[in-house]
């Protein structure tokens, strides 16, 4: 019977190991859906996969375009990107859930009312007629993330909905004439990790069998204890094997063998079955199967609520792509401070920052001694406040530490953006104070609402606050508005207010007198709102100090930063003067906040921005 049996295991395992192969060969499903587009651009420059395309199939979208020596693909929001190809025709390549498969066709969008209408142009080559040459998606910080590659280019990326990818030949030639989208399916075999290791099992218990089987046979043809007739005295001789025991013997050894062939072929089926689309999972339960279209089935009928084409509000970036940002602007910062190239600085920074920067290298051209201006951090952010936006400019505020030097008092840093082409640029780069308490603002995701300067909710409007502060660092306590700004932890007013003020004329000779005026910069105000209704408020002031012979004799700078600055060598009766440009960064709080009621300085950043004759 163990034989039966054996033969029965063998049977059994042959069977279950075999079910278990074949769901991971012969029957195993495909492990990816694909759709593609063969495209024909015309006189198109770019190539849009609408979010109904990516979203035609769930799961990860895995895109290969070829077609083009040069292959460009980025993806970022729909309105990002319609906004940023203006009024250029584009192929769009979209989703016919009817037919199952992608469409394609030339789409010429209206230009946006606050996009910047100029596109780069090819320069003249002579014997040969203008051509415009399409603007170039590389770099933009409207990106969420791009790649590119020589002749193909192919990437996975899960991107939710409202998303929507960019594909050119970035300057390549002919645009990519292929668009492939693969998406993940799930064709995992549960069972075939039990049924192969099962029939391992089983197998090992026939062989199991055999050789009990066998050691059992030859027990029973062993010699008796009881021998019929002989001689007393003589021990019976032992027999001759016969060809049957040496058979069994043979037998016997051949079992042996046999025995180790499942400790070579267990192994090799184990590590095939190692892999968890191998066996059912029991830790977690599947998820429902969504009733949700990809797409729209239906456009609304007659009948339907009125569609709102207001643009609606949202963030003008997200964390990922403040990050990324940053992490260009840093590097851009660190490699034209070294070479100290205004004209370059200007691709990044504008207004204030702008002017501080300028003056430093101007100054460094003479001075290189002179300290560079405060690193642009890239990481980490400890906090990014997009504007909620429609259109453009847009603006950010974030702070960052810097990673590599804990000792340099973390940024505050305002970036504007003018249009859908342009990139963010820094407004403003403020230092903030050593115990700057910055109010609870909304998450990056949800942004704030910008602040109208004439807004009446807040202790002052936000375009009274600079001019304001000005009257306090102008008067000090003599001011009508004093009140309104807590003094703790602000020491700019000390170094530029009436004390700091005084300790200079204290050092100037008695033949010349210093006077001091503050005005407001040109720069725009910028008011983000906070979660307790106040605003984060940033503005800049120009201190202008006039140094004047009182004994009509002349005067010059002494040998310093602002001699470099001006570049005036000699000495004039009608005195010297410096501009310092001033960087503020406030939190005013919403009236009829208990807990706060005065206007509070969170950082400043100073500099030296002019120096010449007193006009």
């Amino acid at each position: 019977m163990r034989f039966v049996f054996a033969i029965v295991a063998f049977i059994a395992a042959a069977v279950m190991i075999g079910l278990g192969i074949a769901q991971r060969t012969v029957f195993l499903e495909p492990d990816r859906v694909s759709m593609s587009a063969e495209l024909s651009g015309g006189e198109a420059d770019f190539i849009v996969i609408e979010p109904e395309a990516l979203a035609a199939h769930p799961g990860k979208q895995t895109i290969t375009v070829s077609g083009s020596p040069k292959v460009f693909l980025s993806y970022g929001r729909s309105s990002d990107v319609e906004a940023w190809l203006g009024d250029t025709p584009y192929v769009s390549v979209g989703y016919d859930t009817e037919a199952g498969e992608l469409t394609n066709e030339i789409i010429v969008t209206k230009p946006v009312a606050d996009s910047n209408p100029t596109a780069p142009v090819a320069p003249p080559v002579e014997g040969a007629a203008e051509t415009a040459v399409a603007p170039t998606p590389d770099g933009s910080d409207l990106w969420l993330d791009e790649f590119t590659d020589d002749l193909v280019l192919t990437t996975t990326i899960d991107v939710p909905e409202d998303i929507s990818v960019l594909v050119s030949a970035n300057g390549g030639g002919e645009l990519p004439s292929r668009v492939k989208i693969d998406w993940p399916l799930d064709n995992a075999t549960p069972w075939a990790g039990p049924l192969i290791v099962g029939g391992a099992i089983v197998f090992l218990i026939g062989i199991a069998l055999v050789i009990a089987g066998f050691v059992n046979h030859r027990r029973m043809r062993g010699p008796r204890r009881n021998q019929p007739g002989g001689t007393r005295g003589k021990l019976p001789s032992a027999p001759k094997p016969g060809r049957t025991q040496v058979g069994s013997r043979r037998a016997i050894g051949r079992a042996k063998r046999i025995a180790i062939v499942p400790f070579l072929v267990i192994p090799a089926l184990a590590l095939s079955a190692c892999s968890a689309d191998y066996w059912p999972s029991f830790d977690q339960q599947a998820a429902p199967e969504t009733t949700a279209p990809a797409t729209p089935l239906a456009t609304p009928g007659p009948t339907d609520e009125p569609v709102d084409d207001t643009p609606k509000a949202q963030p003008a970036v997200t964390v990922p792509q403040m990050e990324r940002i940053m992490r260009r602007v840093a590097v851009f910062a660190t490699d034209v401070d070294a070479s100290r190239d205004a004209t370059a600085a200007a691709e990044r920074f504008t207004g204030p920052a702008l002017e501080a920067r300028t003056a430093n290298y101007a100054i460094r051209g003479s001075l290189p001694d002179h300290p560079v201006p405060t690193p642009i951090p890239a990481s980490p952010l400890t906090l990014t406040l997009p504007q909620q936006a429609t259109g453009w400019p847009r603006t950010v505020l974030t702070i960052a530490k810097n990673s590599d030097d804990p000792t340099i008092a973390p940024n505050a840093l305002v970036l504007v953006q003018e249009t859908p082409r342009d990139n963010y640029k820094i407004l403003y780069a403020i230092s903030l104070a050593p115990d700057a308490d910055v109010p609870e603002v909304a998450p990056a995701s949800i942004g704030a609402p910008p602040i109208s300067p004439e807004f009446k909710g807040l202790v002052m409007p936000t375009g009274q606050v600079a001019a304001a502060y000005a009257d306090v660092l102008m008067k000090g306590e003599a001011s009508e508005f004093f009140p309104m700004f807590d003094p703790e932890g602000d020491t700019l007013i000390q170094q530029l207010g009436p004390a700091g003020q005084k300790a200079i004329n204290d050092g100037l000779q008695d033949t010349v007198d210093a006077t001091y005026s503050n005005a407001v910069g040109d720069s725009p105000t910028i008011a983000l709102a906070t979660n307790d209704a106040g605003a984060l408020v940033s503005v800049s002031i120009e201190q202008t100090e006039n140094v004047v012979p009182n004994d009509g004799g002349t005067i010059g700078f002494k040998p310093g930063a602002a001699a470099a600055l001006s570049g005036f060598t000699g000495k004039s009766a009608k005195g010297v003067q410096r501009v310092i440009g001033i960087q503020l960064l406030f939190y005013v709080p919403g009236v009829g906040n208990e807990s706060e009621d005065q206007i509070r300085l969170l950082g400043w950043s100073e500099s030296l921005i002019g120096a010449s004759e007193v006009p």
